[in-house]
């Protein structure tokens, strides 16, 4: 993989990150002169297509593309000053005519991205080939709700369920097909899984749990009990796709391990455990008390959409780069800032969960709760800091000895 590429990919999510430690920091110093809505907006437009989108796009092109054309280096050029474009603009006006521009840019970029990978792909494995592009066509279809925006909040205002409706559809697509088709396909690339029939049932379960288990976001802005019953079929599909995962890895799994170094093991347990507890929080959601208490508390929608992000999704991408030749995995600051991410993300998503149920049980506060939510998340641009440190260390050490 490009190294430089790799490492504009991580400088995002370190932006990302600290831009999130500043939305911490606000609450134990509510005087902070920003905008929160504003830096939100930055935060979560980096870290989704600054981070992920591009990693996810270096991975891609490197995996799946033997014949690495020009235009796919202009086109992440062209995609990343996008993204710095929203980095920039989204903390001074929000959602103004700039960061409008440049995230309009970023959708054309991302056509044109899946318009290049469908003609230049050259998988071999049929599975893998149909993730991947079942990644490509939800991440199209995901930009429906953003093209929604602009009509619904001129005619209905954006706090209008439609408006709120078509932002979820966004997310719910981006997350839970996009970026989730996309790993497994790069996941699976590592393994001998052939077009079977188990391959089979597994593909078509989990893209019909993806797009049911939408319901339920609809449900919180338009409510009608079939929804939750059209969730539940979902959540009951994604079980059963878990399930046909399991059997598809479990005759490889042993000769996988074992040849996997231990730091990687860390990451790639980390993600599995991540995408255990994502299926189990989902399924929890068929029960209606434990759906409005998700929507209800802010720190439920948090705790899981950084679950998604920092513990599946980036725990997967962590791994990927690990099994690279791009980073020393045998060096010492490296597992230090890998521990340092791991603990950061699993203390803040404990206190969020915690913090969660106190308010679900009038409890009140946890003492000094903002303060240990905002020491914890410095882990994590810790963390990713190290990620960086290693991979420039590593390149200048080998062009030296080359």
């Amino acid at each position: 993989m490009p190294k430089k590429l790799v490492l504009v990919c991580l400088i995002n999510f370190l932006v990302a990150a600290l831009m999130g430690l500043v939305l911490r920091y606000v609450f134990v110093s509510p005087y902070l002169p920003i905008n929160f809505r504003y830096v939100t907006h930055a935060h979560s437009h980096v870290a989704m297509l600054g981070w992920v989108y591009l990693m996810l796009y270096v991975l891609i092109v490197h995996h799946f593309v033997p014949s690495k054309k020009p235009v796919f280096n202009w086109l992440f050029w062209a995609t990343e000053i996008s993204v710095v474009g929203m980095m920039v603009s989204f903390p001074i006006q929000g959602y103004a005519a700039i960061s409008i521009t440049f995230s309009t840019l970023h959708i054309f970029c991302s056509y044109y991205f899946v318009r290049l990978i469908w003609k230049n792909q050259r998988i071999k494995s049929k599975p893998i080939e149909r993730l991947l592009k079942a990644s490509l066509i939800f991440m199209m279809l995901s930009t429906v709700g953003v093209w929604c925006l602009g009509p619904a909040a001129a005619i209905l205002g954006q706090t209008s369920p439609f408006f709120q409706i078509a932002i979820q559809f966004f997310l719910h697509l981006q997350f839970n097909g996009w970026f989730m088709f996309a790993v497994l396909a790069v996941f699976l690339y590592q393994f001998p899984i052939t077009d079977t029939p188990l391959f089979q049932r597994f593909f078509k379960t989990l893209i019909a749990a993806t797009l049911l288990t939408f319901a339920l976001p609809v449900s919180w802005y338009a409510f009608h009990p079939i929804l939750l019953w059209i969730n539940g079929i979902g959540v009951l599909l994604q079980l059963l796709s878990g399930y046909y995962f399991i059997l598809l890895l479990r005759p490889h799994w042993d000769w996988f391990w074992s040849k996997t170094p231990k730091i990687i093991k860390w990451m790639y347990a980390l993600a599995l455990i991540s995408f255990i507890m994502k299926i189990a929080l989902q399924t929890s959601s068929i029960f209606p008390e434990i759906s409005r208490m998700a929507y209800q508390y802010h720190n439920f929608v948090i705790g899981f959409i950084h679950l998604m992000m920092l513990g599946v999704i980036t725990g997967f991408l962590f791994a990927f780069l690990l099994n690279s030749r791009l980073i020393s995995i045998k060096s010492k600051t490296l597992s230090f800032g890998i521990y340092c991410f791991t603990i950061g993300f699993i203390a803040t998503e404990i206190l969020l969960l915690i913090q969660g149920l106190f308010y679900y049980f009038a409890l009140g506060m946890i003492p000094n709760y903002y303060w240990l939510l905002f020491v914890s998340s410095i882990l994590l641009p810790i963390g990713i800091l190290f990620f960086i440190i290693n991979i420039i260390n590593h390149e200048t050490k080998t062009i030296k000895t080359t």
